[in-house]
């Protein structure tokens, strides 16, 4: 387990009402995180990518601005492969029984599972993931670049193999993440650095520590 610790603040003024395009607002406002590295060499191929998180008790708020030269957004659909296009993920786990995968395409669309490795994971229901708000920017080409962001509010009731009723307190192992199997420059970058021989995101033995406040 990494020596890193990430405290991921409390907004005590995003409401259950709150418009997601607001929360996008104040997440904008917080200090950015960079996923500075990139584990496999082969893949050279490095975007500025930073986030930013917090949460309000009963959901996590979480930010991603993607700067990169090419942008591929192509599914629509829950649990369809997103992490062919370009995407941005977050895995999370409470204990050392398993952990949750959420990714996102730049349009917002989930793929999500649970389980404790990458070969036995328990896909989430389609209707759960569309519990989850996205406010996305759409890619914005200047200079050779696209750049794009996406907002997430993701309910507690997605960690639905974990009886959390509010985040405040709670202690977890997490690490975040930018793919892009099917870019003509394939990309893998993560937050918490990954010591493994090839590109491989499910290795929670590589999680670092968080804590929301």
């Amino acid at each position: 387990m990494s020596e890193k610790i990430l405290q991921i603040p409390f907004l005590p003024e995003v409401k259950s009402k709150t418009p997601i395009a607001e929360i996008d607002q104040l997440l904008d406002q917080l200090p950015k995180m960079k996923l500075n590295f990139a584990p496999w060499l082969q893949y050279d191929e490095k975007p500025l990518v930073q986030f930013s998180i917090a949460h309000n008790g009963f959901a996590v708020l979480l930010r991603y601005d993607v700067s990169e030269t090419e942008t591929l957004a192509r599914f629509t659909q829950p649990n369809e492969p997103v992490y062919r296009d370009s995407a941005v993920e977050f895995f999370i786990g409470f204990d050392q029984n398993g952990y949750y995968n959420l990714e996102f395409n730049s349009l917002g669309t989930c793929l999500g599972g649970y389980g404790n490795n990458r070969e036995h994971r328990t896909d989430q229901p389609a209707a759960l993931l569309k519990t989850i708000q996205s406010f996305a920017k759409k890619p914005v080409v200047a200079d050779g670049l696209s750049r794009w962001s996406l907002a997430l509010l993701i309910p507690v009731s997605i960690f639905r193999f974990d009886p959390i009723t509010s985040l405040s307190g709670k202690k977890c192992h997490v690490n975040f993440y930018k793919c892009g199997d099917d870019l003509q420059k394939p990309q893998y970058l993560a937050w918490n650095n990954i010591d493994w021989p090839t590109p491989n995101f499910h290795l929670p033995q590589f999680f670092g520590d968080a804590e929301f406040m």
